[in-house]
């Protein structure tokens, strides 16, 4: 079973991916997307979304670490995907799945699950510019408004040569809202023969083993869940519980204290609330903290909240 962490925009960044990978269990981790328009661009583009690029290529856990590329015109993908590999990531994977609509307005992400031969056109630059050795992978919904090309855009890729296809379960009409549709990917495998990796709605270790039964797929990708419950990979992977709240809290201060440090500091109040909508669904003390935690504007107010809820933890322990 492979497990890989998914490229979440804005949240699983390059200090996530090393907090989420130093606690485990996973394989692989996708970047955020690197959106390419009419030019190859420069390496300090790559490296300030990836800068694992700087350490061949993995996390400081050692987990590999490949850029995602978002765009539709088949040449400069192809260009910016040597440019990738050729500054350290183990391969590309191509974003057919963002829907955003400022991304799809512009004929990104998952627009392009209309147009199944321009999918094919795409796979096809990317995998002949890249070398073999190196993996070319693709991730889609199941469509855009409903699933009428499914079977045609899996399809389409895998002729194209793609080396892996990871399947989001749900179209883009249908958001995030429950469920996945997780049978869907195993009519897909039934259509194609590369390597398939199932998405969506994987909160615990039991929708992992269900999602695995109805997709008929071993491997999967942990977006929102690894979030909400930080260990989710490991839990998955040999049963153990959930992460307590006292380590769940440390974790938050590693993660405030590196992001206050850091070049996107300015985003720490927006990220740190955006990490808490996730944790409270699996954690009721988080639910209670994020009350207090949504009014605060300034980094140091939220710092300092965190602060006094681990020491009422400690004191709670030990007392």
């Amino acid at each position: 079973m492979k497990i890989i962490l998914a490229p979440m925009e804005g949240v699983v960044d390059a200090l996530m991916r090393d907090m989420l990978t130093r606690i485990g269990g996973y394989d692989l981790c996708i970047t955020e997307f690197i959106r390419v328009v009419d030019q190859k661009l420069p390496a300090r583009v790559f490296t300030r979304l990836c800068p694992e690029l700087l350490t061949d290529g993995k996390t400081l856990a050692g987990t590999p670490v490949r850029v995602q590329l978002l765009g539709q015109d088949p040449n400069w993908l192809a260009e910016n995907a040597v440019r990738a590999v050729e500054l350290g990531s183990p391969g590309v994977d191509l974003n057919f799945g963002c829907p955003a609509k400022t991304v799809n307005k512009s004929r990104g992400g998952a627009v392009l699950l209309k147009e199944t031969e321009q999918l094919y056109r795409i796979v096809k630059a990317v995998r002949d510019a890249v070398p073999k050795p190196f993996a070319v992978s693709a991730k889609i919904r199941l469509g855009y408004d409903d699933t009428s090309l499914t079977l045609d855009n899996a399809a389409a890729i895998a002729a194209a040569g793609a080396s892996m296809l990871t399947v989001h379960a749900r179209t883009k009409s249908d958001g995030y809202r429950p469920p996945a549709y997780w049978p869907w990917i195993a009519k897909i495998k039934q259509h194609v023969a590369i390597p398939l990796i199932a998405n969506g709605e994987i909160w615990q270790a039991s929708d992992a083993r269900l999602c695995q039964q109805q997709s008929d797929c071993t491997d999967i990708m942990l977006g929102r869940g690894a979030l909400a419950m930080p260990n989710l990979a490991q839990s998955i992977r040999s049963g153990e519980p959930a992460m307590p709240w006292p380590q769940v809290l440390e974790l938050l201060m590693q993660y405030s204290e590196f992001e206050m440090c850091g070049d996107k500091s300015q985003y720490y109040s927006n990220r740190i609330k955006q990490w808490f909508s996730y944790l409270k669904l699996q954690y009721p003390e988080a639910a209670t903290l994020f009350s207090q935690l949504r009014v605060l504007r300034k980094s140091s107010d939220i710092l300092a909240t965190l602060e006094q809820a681990l020491r009422d933890e400690t004191s709670t322990q030990t007392g």
